[in-house]
């Protein structure tokens, strides 16, 4: 019998019409024979404002643990509604929150900002085989936690789908469905972009990138609980059907699993081209790629300054792009000279939980400042950290960068 773990977001419940439409899809699933676990987000703004009430009423002298109770009543409510409206249909329902014994994310007591402990919480959420056995729908509120204390705690913005994830996870469940009111993940923003489409399916480290950029999809860290083996999608509450067809999300493969720090195989040159002013002068930089795309040269790595741009190519090509570049600064009037400089080691960590480890960039630089070793560049960002070194200190840089990861 298969098993799936439906999410309602928050504009998937914004009211009774929705809420109803929700159980009515959850219902149609399972009396198909599947086994169905629904994770409730609180409707569409009820937490934003539980916290605006909040904050006009008591202000300064609320406190975190105080916050938390207030804020998982968004979720509490639309939980026992959706409860509600799967037994209405017909179908027996029991809603699960913090203050069940079989509430299963179990959490330290970061009141608002909580962490969660997995070996307890995959304990917890195999007991909810319990209700599933009997032909129960649990509805678990998303978004929240238990402390060792038995204290409530949140999950940060977003936690509802880190419920949801971690859930589908440790039940080996065969799907997980992220239901709201957009038909699934476009090309562009379709509010900005009229022409944008509908993506038929997504990896994950695509994903992952757009939610860390700004645009809110799924939050960044749910998608480290997605195994290759699960299937997922975002859909449409319209639909009224949780087989419709929306976004697939696929992956990860199995290089998105490493969570070491990689070596480039083969050696970099740079080539460092000067000019003034560079930033200010539109289209340069496509100038330049497109250049080099035109003769056939491939860019690993690219810098841009006010008063130089840096191109990492590979060494076997880096002679024929020297030459190639001292021809398109000839041709330019923005660029002055180039100088093509050393051979350099391309040093690559893509995994989100070490790049948003506290202090992770000024531990790697002190293990190598340890061992004069010098970083010729670092770049970072909110799903990967580049190093550039001296190629003969490459591989030790990255033994002692994977020492630290550990």
């Amino acid at each position: 019998m298969d098993l799936i773990v439906a999410k309602f977001d928050g504009n998937a419940l914004k009211d009774g019409s929705k809420i109803r439409d929700a159980a009515k899809s959850v219902v149609k699933e399972y009396m198909k024979g599947t086994k169905v676990v629904v994770i409730a987000s609180a409707t569409s703004n009820t937490t934003d404002e539980l916290i605006k009430l909040s904050d006009e009423a008591v202000g300064s002298f609320l406190t975190a643990s105080q916050k938390a109770e207030i804020m998982a009543m968004g979720e509490r409510t639309s939980a026992r509604l959706l409860k509600s409206a799967i037994e209405a249909e017909g179908v027996k329902a029991e809603v699960i929150d913090p203050y069940s014994d079989l509430w299963p994310i179990i959490t330290d007591s970061n009141f608002l900002e909580a962490k969660i402990d997995l070996e307890e919480s995959e304990h917890k959420i195999n007991t909810l085989k319990i209700l599933l056995n009997q032909g129960i729908v649990p509805v678990i509120c998303g978004f929240l936690g238990k402390g060792k204390n038995d204290e409530v705690t949140t999950l940060g913005r977003g936690g509802s789908d880190i419920t949801a994830f971690i859930i589908a996870d440790c039940l080996d469940a065969d799907e997980i469905i992220i239901i709201s009111d957009v038909d699934g993940i476009m090309s562009s923003d379709p509010t900005q972009i009229e022409k944008a489409k509908l993506l038929k399916e997504i990896s994950v480290e695509e994903l992952r990138n757009l939610s860390t950029k700004g645009v809110r999809l799924i939050h960044p860290h749910a998608l480290k609980y997605k195994t290759p083996e699960l299937k997922a999608k975002v859909i449409n509450c319209s639909h009224n059907d949780l087989e419709a067809a929306g976004t697939e999300i696929i992956g990860p493969f199995e290089e998105d699993l490493i969570k070491t720090a990689s070596l480039y195989p083969d050696p970099l040159s740079i080539i460092a081209i000067v000019g003034d002013l560079l930033l200010s002068k539109a289209g340069l930089l496509s100038e330049l790629t497109n250049y080099m795309a035109e003769n056939n040269l491939n860019i690993y790595k690219l810098t841009v300054g006010d008063n130089s741009i840096t191109v990492f190519v590979d060494k076997t090509d880096s002679q024929r792009a020297y030459h190639t570049l001292h021809d398109f600064v000839l041709k330019s009037e923005a660029f002055n000279s180039l100088s093509l400089g050393k051979d350099v080691a391309l040093i690559t960590i893509v995994n989100l939980d070490i790049v948003e480890k506290p202090g992770i960039i000024a531990a790697i630089t002190e293990q190598l400042r340890k061992n004069s070793m010098k970083i010729i560049e670092i770049n970072s960002s909110q799903t990967a950290i580049v190093l550039i070194v001296d190629w003969k200190d490459g591989a030790k840089a990255c033994e002692l960068i994977n020492a630290i990861l550990e």
